[in-house]
């Protein structure tokens, strides 16, 4: 229903249930809940205009927004909200303890030891979520095209996967990638991949 919101961020606060912002749009404040680390990076301002990605979760009789700074942590939420268990306020506490990328990197690796970082997190949650997510984020069938210029190795073909995984469209990534492969240092990485991917499709 929403994909983001652009305007003045009025006001933040801190309760003990957790982190809000409220942006300002169109003389309407919307009130959305963020993550922690948002919250630090993020300052009131009349002036300045911000952009946040929107998660609605619907409940019974409650609506909540979700709100973040990049898509695809909006769109890692998301994918967390699949695994049965994890709910909204899990999947806030795995991303206050972990950037997008290192999180995805947990999972494909499987090492829930690290996952069991996040406040609330468990082994046998940590498990289950790798268990759940791994072949999602891994498996996205690739709609390459035939005159593709990127290489065809196992690192850049998990790297496409999982940003398809995160919702963004085919020829976007082709073109970050293709911005981004010669400043790769080691090209059999996906992780390094995938972050540089990343902080290019998010400017």
């Amino acid at each position: 229903m929403f994909d983001y919101i652009k305007g003045t961020l009025s006001d933040k606060r801190k309760t003990s249930k957790g982190t809000y912002f409220t942006i300002e749009t169109s003389g309407i404040g919307y009130l959305f809940e963020a993550t922690e680390r948002d919250f630090i990076n993020f300052s009131v301002s009349d002036t300045n205009i911000q952009k946040f990605y929107l998660s609605l979760i619907h409940r019974e009789d409650i609506m909540t927004l979700y709100g973040f700074s990049a898509k695809e942590t909006r769109d890692i939420f998301q994918i967390l909200l699949s695994v049965s268990g994890v709910g909204a306020k899990m999947a806030l506490a795995l991303l206050n303890e972990f950037d997008t990328c290192d999180l995805i990197s947990f999972v494909i690796d499987g090492n829930y030891k690290e996952l069991t970082r996040a406040k609330g997190v468990g082994p046998k949650l940590a498990q289950k979520i790798i268990l759940e997510l791994k072949d999602k984020l891994m498996k996205t069938e690739l709609p390459r095209s035939s005159a593709s210029s990127l290489p065809q190795t196992p690192a850049m073909n998990d790297t496409q996967a999982i940003l398809l995984s995160l919702g963004y469209e085919d020829k976007e990534i082709e073109d970050a990638l293709s911005k981004v492969i010669n400043t790769v240092e080691d090209s059999t990485n996906p992780e390094e991949i995938l972050r540089k991917a990343l902080t290019c499709l998010s400017m």
